[in-house]
């Protein structure tokens, strides 16, 4: 999710939060209040600041965790997705997409278009 669509969601980010849990995640960081916040990484050339939404480790491997809204920004969001997705195969670690009911055709063509449609979003 791009930081401008955060502050508006944070109920969806909490209902996600209580899914992983029940699912066995634990160490869970989340971008918002209330939660460590999971580590950032900076582009060199944009300066910008990449933060997953939620980090969490489950079997003793850590997962990032994205979640996928309709977005005013869908290129960044892209950008964002590759950048997790490089970075967990590169550690041997997971990355997940997160998205909900209204949203399933947005997240599935953001995939297409980045050729990550391998990645099956966990529908909550």
């Amino acid at each position: 999710m791009v930081k401008l669509d955060k502050s508006e969601n944070t109920e969806f980010i909490e209902k996600s939060i209580n899914y992983l849990e029940a699912t066995g995640f634990e160490n869970i960081k989340a971008d918002m209040e209330g939660y460590e916040k999971p580590k950032s990484y900076s582009r060199k050339g944009a300066g910008d600041k990449i933060t997953p939404d939620i980090v969490a480790i489950k079997n003793g491997r850590k997962y990032f965790f994205d979640i996928s809204l309709k977005s005013e920004k869908p290129r960044l969001l892209k950008s964002k997705w590759l950048f997790l997705d490089t970075l967990s195969r590169m550690n041997s670690n997971r990355f997940r997409i997160i998205t909900t009911k209204g949203h399933y055709k947005f997240t599935d063509m953001m995939l297409e278009d980045i050729n990550l449609s391998n990645k099956e979003p966990i529908k909550i």
